[in-house]
């Protein structure tokens, strides 16, 4: 019966070839019984020489009252196989709409991703079982060819890989070797509660499944194997649409992506997202996406929001990132200088930071700025600026949009004022009275905004 832990085994030694620098293998061990049979095996092959570090990392959700004494079990296992430990404790608690196991998975998975380095892989029990039900859950929700893919047997992490090698494994199978071996691990009473929806499918649908087919978590699993074969090819076709659709600005142009047909056009969309690492929308939401971006008039800026994305359309362009944070227009930030006209770097909260740096001949002129307090403002409306190059002063947002500066970016630009004197807007310079002459010795304004999660 353990002849097919023989064969998952030879997968991770193949895999390990090709991946030489993996020097850790860290088992997310919930104290359950499939955890503890992956974490008891490994330890087995590890005093056969596994030929890397094996350590256990147990998050605490805190959601139970026992969680507390099942890191104290998992402690005690883990001691006696020798194996190092770490306890994570996460805040769990499910966002407005989400599901409770859906906030648990994420903090769950996002406790692995920080301990992975690029040297580590998370190993998870995942088991045929699982990917079945996982398959059958996203049918039920309308999923497309990746979400019936359910769980790969390998993926990128953080800086480093989840394994998944019991996904050709029965639990029937998992259940014997924990038998067999005498481990003794934790039954979680809300396993249990058909509530939840992985559960209702364990309880009560498979085993009327099996009476029918006895084999469908293994028909199920290669119906997955089948869906990711297909969901590989889309996105070999989505990365070719999307290296033609790219623009200068780092978005999409509208002009590639309307001559594409629409199956194409939404392919591409759910591709793009994915690589900008943004939630992808449902069915009904990228419509929305499709019809009100691609088919605005030209002067039009539509935005479409999902619960963590947004697209965005400006001149013929599409930008999706993550929701920006809360900004306030009205707050003034003071800066002032340190010794020696020393200006310390200003962080602009939410948004980014600014620093000096000492130039000659360009910036601002470096007298200007000597024992003064300058102050860091946003747009309000009214603003006028005349930058170097410039015959005249003209309104600031003409400025900025003829600069091409999207408008939800236009309301967070520092503006660089002394009293009520504009010096410098970061994209378009420094304020033509203000500026240093040639061989004069200046002051250089550098913003560097926060990088959102995908920006194009």
């Amino acid at each position: 019966m353990f002849a097919v832990l023989i064969s998952a085994q030879q997968q991770i030694q193949a895999w390990r070839a090709a991946h030489p620098h993996i020097r850790r293998l860290i088992v997310g061990y919930s104290g359950g019984l499939d955890s503890h049979v992956l974490l008891h095996w490994l330890a087995m092959q590890q005093s056969a020489g596994l030929g890397c570090v094996l350590q256990a990392l147990h998050v605490d959700h805190g959601l139970q009252a026992a969680s507390a004494a099942w890191g104290e079990h998992c402690a005690a296992v883990c001691q006696a196989l020798q194996v190092p430990l770490r306890i994570c404790r996460v805040d769990a608690q499910p966002a407005p709409g989400e599901s409770p196991e859906a906030a648990a998975r994420r903090a769950r998975y996002a406790a692995f991703a920080a301990e992975l380095g690029p040297d580590a892989a998370l190993l998870t029990a995942h088991h045929r079982d699982d990917q079945a039900e996982t398959l059958l859950l996203q049918l039920l929700r309308g999923a497309g060819p990746h979400g019936l893919a359910a769980m790969p047997a390998v993926s990128r992490l953080g800086r480093g890989w989840l394994r998944r090698p019991f996904l050709d494994v029965d639990r029937a199978v998992l259940q014997a070797y924990a038998q067999a071996h005498a481990l003794h691990w934790i039954e979680d009473a809300s396993n249990a509660n058909t509530d939840f929806d992985r559960n209702y499918l364990r309880h009560r649908v498979m085993p009327l499944l099996r009476q029918r087919w006895p084999a469908v978590q293994r028909t199920l699993a290669r119906s997955a194997r089948h869906c990711a074969e297909t969901a590989a090819w889309l996105d070999v076709e989505a990365e070719r649409d999307l290296r033609a659709a790219r623009s200068d600005a780092e978005g999409l142009s509208i002009r590639v992506v309307r001559e594409l047909a629409e199956p194409r056009q939404r392919n591409l969309l759910r591709y793009w997202l994915r690589c900008l690492r943004l939630p992808v929308p449902d069915a009904r939401q990228l419509a929305r996406i499709l019809h009100d971006t691609l088919h605005a008039a030209a002067d039009r800026n539509p935005c479409v929001c999902w619960p963590g994305g947004e697209v965005r359309r400006y001149r013929e362009v599409l930008y999706a990132l993550s929701p920006q944070a809360p900004h306030d227009a009205r707050q003034i930030l003071l800066w002032r200088a340190q010794a020696d006209d020393v200006w310390p770097p200003l962080t602009v909260p939410n948004l980014g930071g600014l620093r000096m740096q000492k130039t000659v001949g360009a910036g601002l002129r470096a007298g200007l700025l000597t024992g003064g307090v300058l102050q860091v403002r946003f747009r309000r409306g009214g603003e006028r600026f005349h930058p170097v190059g410039r015959a005249h002063g003209q309104e600031l947002k003409k400025l900025l949009q003829e600069a091409g500066i999207p408008p939800w970016q236009r309301e967070r630009l520092p503006l660089l004022y002394r009293e009520d004197v504009l010096l410098v807007v970061p994209g378009l310079g420094v304020a033509s009275a203000a500026a240093a002459a040639s061989g004069e010795p200046g002051w250089e304004l550098l913003w560097q905004p926060l990088a959102p999660r995908g920006s194009g």
